[in-house]
């Protein structure tokens, strides 16, 4: 096809992969075939959207993949995964800028290599930075926006723009980034000068959270459900009595009920089904509505 052997051009054959599964690229390892998945680095980034959007071929933009449930009749078009390409960074003083497909883990094991107190907290969050930046990411009381002092960015006529941390609008699980249909390239961060004894003994004390409270034996894409004022997603399903629920191979985790994990063999139709029955659980037995923290894509059979 005319497209693949232009995108072939464009990122390099290798880069370039037909009806690939989207199991292999989310973390609910769940989801079926993308016509075309292409890696890009950050030169030929604009490039790969500019041809798609020429050729009039829809694409979807990924990260790691850590916040997506794709269906299992996989996505047409074009998948443009940002990630290992696309990676880099950078330490200069107290300043960290790394590429959108850069792990948060990666970047805030950097941050403590360099004696640099801020980050802690993203140091078990699964998702990229560029993806972390979107959604405003966090966990024990830290949040991106503690950090953030500019993100560079695609918009969406291709301009790269560079936008400062008051021009994001960043709240819970929330920036003018999605919104207005941009693309991160990369994101600057600000930290602090700290003690490295007490750096990466927090982010121990954090994992140690993590392993102890958290299903992550299992696939999933993190809290599955956003906090809803005034209320833990996780404790609601628990107070309904769905802790352990199954759907095929899916499963409200017995670990922790704000998470649902694919027990092995969940299709994404499991996972969609579950999410929608604690749903209506949910507000029959408590009068809340709970809002999806997991962005759906693809085809849905």
């Amino acid at each position: 096809m005319k497209i693949y052997e232009t995108l072939c051009r464009l990122a390099g054959r290798e880069y370039v992969l037909r009806d690939e599964p989207m199991s292999r690229h989310t973390t609910f390892r769940v989801g079926g075939p993308a016509d075309f998945l292409v890696m890009p680095d950050r030169g030929t980034l604009p490039q790969v959207i500019a041809c798609c959007k020429e050729n009039a071929v829809p694409f979807l933009v990924i990260g790691n993949g850590s916040n997506l449930l794709c269906g299992d009749g996989g996505a047409d078009g074009v998948v443009i995964e940002i990630g290992k390409r696309m990676a880099d960074i950078r330490v200069e003083g107290t300043v960290i800028t790394a590429e959108a497909g850069a792990l948060l883990s990666a970047v805030a094991a950097r941050a403590a290599a360099a004696s640099l107190t801020g980050l802690e907290f993203a140091a078990g969050i699964p998702g990229s930075v560029g993806g972390a930046a979107v959604m405003n990411a966090g966990a024990y009381g830290g949040e991106m926006k503690d950090v953030l002092t500019e993100v560079t960015v695609i918009t969406a006529e291709g301009d790269i723009r560079t936008l400062p941390k008051d021009g994001l609008d960043l709240s819970y699980r929330h920036s003018v980034i999605a919104k207005r249909g941009y693309i991160v390239l990369s994101v600057s961060m600000e930290l602090s000068e700290g003690d490295p004894d007490a750096i990466y003994g927090r982010m121990a004390e954090l994992k140690e959270k993590r392993v102890s409270k958290q299903p992550l034996e299992y696939p999933s894409a993190g809290s599955t459900f956003k906090r809803p004022e005034g209320y833990f997603a996780g404790k609601l399903i628990e107070d309904a009595g769905l802790r352990g629920f199954c759907c095929g191979g899916a499963q409200v985790s017995e670990k922790h009920c704000g998470f649902v994990i694919n027990r092995g063999n969940a299709t994404a139709a499991d996972v969609r089904t579950l999410m929608e029955h604690i749903q209506q659980v949910v507000k029959e037995q408590s009068g809340v509505m709970l809002e999806p923290e997991v962005k759906f894509v693809g085809k849905f059979m």
